[in-house]
């Protein structure tokens, strides 16, 4: 991810701790306007390419949450099924508290656009723990 920002920005610095409370708000801007969350994989789910996985025919993939930030109300999902992570913004939470979205709570979630055109995560819902 840092690589792509840094193509779009070479004076571009790596923070020196990469946690999130110490990220710019530049850095901030370029994870908002989606850098990260492009994806290679077709828009159709597994189930719909003959995989017998069991997910439903509406094309709700599987995933966790990899990051989440609260202030700023967004974060990245990682796929079960791998490929790119994808970002979500909390107003797509169908599902679920907002106050559980940490790093490794699972989800449920379609793939959508986010309101640049971009892929992103919609209709996402917090899976209950077995």
């Amino acid at each position: 991810m840092f690589e792509e920002a840094r193509k779009r920005n070479p004076d571009l610095k790596m923070p020196a701790n990469t946690q999130p409370a110490n990220w710019t708000e530049d850095d901030l801007a370029l994870i908002k306007q989606g850098v990260g969350d492009k994806s290679t994989r077709p828009g159709q789910s597994a189930a719909e390419a003959g995989d017998a996985s069991g997910e439903a025919p509406t094309g709700e993939q599987a995933g966790a949450v990899v990051t989440y930030f609260e202030a700023k109300g967004f974060g990245f999902l990682r796929p079960d099924d791998g490929g790119r992570d994808i970002f979500f913004h909390v107003s797509r939470l169908a599902e679920g508290l907002a106050t559980d979205l940490r790093p490794g709570t699972r989800v449920a979630y379609e793939l959508g656009m986010d309101r640049t055109g971009k892929m992103a995560a919609s209709s996402v819902r917090i899976v209950p723990a077995a």
